[in-house]
């Protein structure tokens, strides 16, 4: 959720057929035991080299389903595992991350953690307990605001640095020993797999095999290796001079505790991610191989240093797309304020005919109230230019079908907003990740994403953007769905319209 950043003036079932095939192969051939987990490479390698050139992908709807993957990803990693997140939560989700990533190391996986600054709320001892085990390294991204940083440090960073603290990694990327990586909007908290009791997320990641992972890992290794990836003992030197080895056995004992509590980690969670039913060829059918393409930004977007806007690799290449498209364009993003230049593109394109539609949140759904004030000021433009835009509700049906616990939350069912950042051209070219249709994605955020060109697998996304934006889901923008939001929120919006925020949403 987004809208701390303007404390600064800014603000079962698809997945487990994928992962029951993969362990009845596993089990098949004589590789799985209940005493140790089979190594990743046996499994993705021949499915790999079936498949020469070519990457595999697999669109991850549904929250529980990617978490899932994740989990089963990370408890079968053999070599390695990075991940790069925007947001790292010390919800419960966020702690049995953390918990399966000391699994792995504490079997000789070697684990590498990058996480933005701006929004990690991990306790100091937590970081540095994990940080301190000899196969896991944490780093934190443009640390100038909350790790390592007092109140007197911060105020002065945000007076002399406006444009540098606002410049976040927005980046969320996990790869498991260099053969299959997630990309997508999901960030590691709970209301990004459906586990939040309030507010939870429409989203969407893509999980791929093959060559383009190494694309991704060359990715990871340039923030890596960055000046503003900064190690957290380095943040934390004084405090990392207190923490022992018994101290930090204390840390690692109390998230084993925690995962092991059923309240906690529940069981029929646990049987997913054993369970063997199903057969080996789902998973031959559900995967797509195809030339994957992965768009990343380079750490720090731009060159820029003063001004706001700049662009990056991503923005410039996501724009080269949508000027071929012929026939249509379909978008789902969360935030929508048009950056410069964005709704010319978008006029010419409904000039030449072709047909723009994009579903995004309504006042009634929104989390970021700054980013809808800059969309609210734009609504009238965007719709007299042609594009038709629909307003997700903060209470669709969808999220029956989505929500793989609904059953349990339907009496007090919470908020379901979308995150998802998609787009389909021409029903042929799909872009699954992290990048928001805003200012702030354009030009200070470094985004990332795939671009695949596939007729089926965009198909397939373009049906569910789509379905979104049926009357059960989505209001017509033309309809000022604004008097269904609660009065509160109606006025606070008034308030946001009145500041210049544009640059930063």
């Amino acid at each position: 959720m987004m809208n701390s950043l303007f404390l600064l003036f800014q603000p079962l079932r698809s997945c487990s057929r994928i992962i029951s095939a993969l362990l009845l192969l596993l089990a098949i051939t004589g590789l799985v035991s209940a005493a140790e987990p089979a190594q990743l490479s046996r499994v993705i390698t021949p499915l790999i080299t079936a498949h020469p050139g070519k990457s595999g992908a697999y669109v991850l709807e549904k929250g529980e389903e990617a978490l899932r993957a994740r989990a089963w990803l990370t408890d079968h990693a053999a070599s390695s595992i990075d991940v790069q997140y925007f947001i790292w939560s010390t919800d419960n989700i966020g702690i049995l991350a953390s918990e399966a990533l000391l699994r792995a190391a504490e079997r000789g996986v070697r684990v590498r953690v990058l996480v933005d600054d701006l929004l990690i709320d991990a306790p100091p001892d937590s970081m540095l307990a994990l940080a301190l085990h000899p196969n896991i390294d944490i780093r934190i991204y443009n640390p100038r605001l909350n790790v390592g940083t007092s109140k007197l440090k911060k105020i002065g960073n945000v007076v002399t640095g406006l444009r540098t603290i606002n410049q976040r990694m927005h980046d969320k990327t996990a790869l498991f020993d260099g053969q299959a990586g997630i990309t997508g909007g999901r960030n590691m908290a709970g209301e990004y797999f459906d586990y939040n009791h309030s507010y939870n997320f429409r989203d969407r990641d893509m999980l791929v095999l093959g060559p383009v992972v190494a694309e991704m890992e060359a990715s990871f290794g340039r923030f890596w290796e960055s000046p503003q990836a900064v190690p957290v003992e380095k943040l934390l030197a004084k405090e990392m001079k207190r923490m022992t080895p018994e101290r930090a056995g204390t840390v690692y004992a109390g998230l084993h505790a925690y995962a092991a509590k059923e309240e906690n980690f529940a069981p029929e969670v646990r049987q997913a991610l054993e369970d063997l039913a199903g057969k080996f060829d789902r998973l031959a059918r559900e995967i797509v191989w195809d030339d994957v393409r992965f768009l990343c930004d380079l750490p720090g977007k731009n060159s820029a240093r003063r001004r706001f806007d700049g662009g990056g690799r991503t923005t410039a290449a996501l724009a080269e797309e949508l000027k071929k498209a012929k026939k249509s364009v379909t978008i789902q993003s969360p935030y929508l304020v048009m950056p410069k230049g964005a709704l010319e593109i978008f006029r010419d394109l409904v000039k030449r005919g072709v047909e723009v539609r994009i579903v995004t949140n309504s006042l009634a759904s929104t989390d970021n109230l700054q980013a809808f004030s800059g969309y609210h000021k734009q609504r009238r433009a965007i719709l007299k230019s042609g594009v038709q835009v629909f307003e997700f509700k903060p209470d669709p049906a969808i999220r029956r079908e989505l929500i793989e616990r609904y059953p349990k939350l339907e009496k007090h069912a919470p908020i379901f907003a979308i995150h998802a950042k998609s787009m389909v051209i021409d029903g042929e070219t799909l872009f699954v990740g992290t990048f928001n249709f805003d200012p702030r994605s354009a030009n200070l955020n470094t985004e990332v994403g795939v671009l695949i060109r596939n007729a089926g697998l965009a198909g397939q996304v373009e049906r569910n953007i789509v379905r979104d934006m049926s009357p059960e889901n989505s209001w017509s923008a033309a309809d000022n769905a604004d008097r269904f939001a609660p009065p509160e929120k109606r006025r606070k919006l008034k308030l946001w319209k009145a500041l210049p925020l544009e640059p930063f949403l």
